[in-house]
Order: C-alpha cells, then sequence, then structure tokens
C-alpha cells in the first residue's frame, strides 16, 4: 500500500492535484481540509467558540468523508455539508478547530485510521500530512506558489474571475487564513526529504505527471 502525502497553502492547487493523481493511479482520495471545514461548520452552526466545546463537537460529532476522488461528499450527522462547508463564513473559522489542540488530535488519529485501512494507496491532502499525519509516507510533497498567484487562483474559485475587486475580496481569505493555521502547523516551507513543487508557472497537466513521476521513482 503506498501513501502520498500532499500538503501546502491554499491555492496552490492540491485538491485539484490530489484527486487527478489519485484517479490515474487507482487510489483513493482524503481531503483533510475538508475534515476541519466540516467540524468548523458544526462549531459555527451551533454558536461554539469555547476550546473545550469544540473538543466536545467533535468527538461526538458523526462525521462521514468519502474517499473517492470522482464521488466526493462530507457528512455531519446525516446532513450532506459538501458545498456548505466551502462558504466564506466556513472558512473564516476554520482557525476555531484547528486551533484546539485536542480536537487536531481527534481528527489526525481518524485520518490516521483511514490511511492504514487504504486497500491499495491512497493520496492524502492537508496542511500537516508530510509533517505530522503521515510522516513515514512514500512519498512526501510540499505544493507552493507566488501569494498573488494563489490569491487569483481563490478569486476565480470563489468569485468566478480574478478582476481586481475579486483579488481585494480574497487577499485576506487567502493570506488570513495562512497566517493563522502557521500558528499551529507548517505548511510553509518543506521539511527534510520532502519535495517542494511550485506550481506558480506550470500548468495542471505539468503538476500532475511530475507528481506520478515521484510517485513511480518512489517504488
Amino acid at each position: 500500500m503506498s501513501v502520498v502525502a500532499i500538503d501546502g497553502p491554499s491555492g496552490v492547487g492540491k485538491s485539484s492535484t490530489a484527486k487527478e493523481v489519485a484517479r490515474r493511479l487507482g487510489f483513493q482520495y482524503l481531503d483533510t481540509g475538508a475534515m476541519y471545514r466540516a467540524m468548523a461548520w458544526l462549531c459555527l452552526n451551533r454558536g461554539v467558540t469555547d476550546p473545550v466545546d469544540v473538543l466536545e463537537q467533535v468527538r461526538g460529532a458523526d462525521l462521514e468523508i468519502s474517499l473517492s476522488p470522482d464521488e466526493f461528499f462530507v457528512s455531519v450527522d446525516d446532513i450532506d455539508v459538501t458545498e456548505d462547508i466551502r462558504g466564506a463564513d466556513v472558512s473564516a473559522n476554520v482557525q476555531t478547530v484547528s486551533g484546539v489542540v485536542d480536537a487536531r488530535e481527534e481528527l489526525i488519529d481518524m485520518q490516521r485510521t483511514y490511511i492504514a485501512a487504504a486497500p491499495e494507496g491512497i493520496v492524502v491532502e492537508g496542511r500537516d500530512i508530510t509533517t505530522v499525519v503521515a510522516p513515514d509516507a512514500d512519498v512526501r510533497i510540499l505544493m507552493t506558489a507566488r501569494d498573488e498567484v494563489r490569491v487569483a487562483r481563490r478569486a476565480k474559485e470563489v468569485h468566478g474571475n480574478a478582476d481586481a475587486e475579486a483579488i481585494a475580496a480574497t487577499q485576506d481569505l487567502v493570506t488570513g487564513r495562512d497566517a493563522k493555521d502557521s500558528a499551529t502547523t507548517s505548511f510553509l516551507e518543506a521539511a527534510d526529504g520532502v519535495y517542494t513543487l511550485d506550481t506558480s508557472d506550470i500548468d495542471f497537466d505539468q503538476v500532475v505527471e511530475t507528481v506520478l513521476q515521484l510517485v513511480k521513482d518512489s517504488q
């Protein structure tokens, strides 16, 4: 069983790359960020912000996440939140969960369980996969891109374009979350043994082919 771990900040193309690599290899796909978002959605909807209460929500929630790159979904207590967790309000409140150490450990344990149960292989993407969740993964990659490139990509994703207004509306969402998450997770610089893949000036197919070659070289 092979594990491909991909980390990186917002807007570098982690999700699209990880899904396509999983498809090509016939592997499962795990979006760990969606797990944090789902729990942030739950806490936001229940008005929970206190760390003790956040931990209680995480421990008590029935969180289900698809491991298919083609039929992805996330549900919390039998409620499909696949679309809801991508909202700006959830993005702005992910730190409510990710910043609580014990809640983070609960989710990391779940992630490791998914990884261990993968029958053939799994591509896992997030912000602490190469260093914390799966430091012994067969392939460990840190995807990066210049800040202006990342913001433009996320603006297109959220607003449908990357004009000046969309860029301004997206700037804090991207860089602000990076600043918050970097307080608890190291994902802006590659750890020893982690391959740095800068996606600023290469297209999607080139990114995917680079990852596939790294997987091939590891076998």
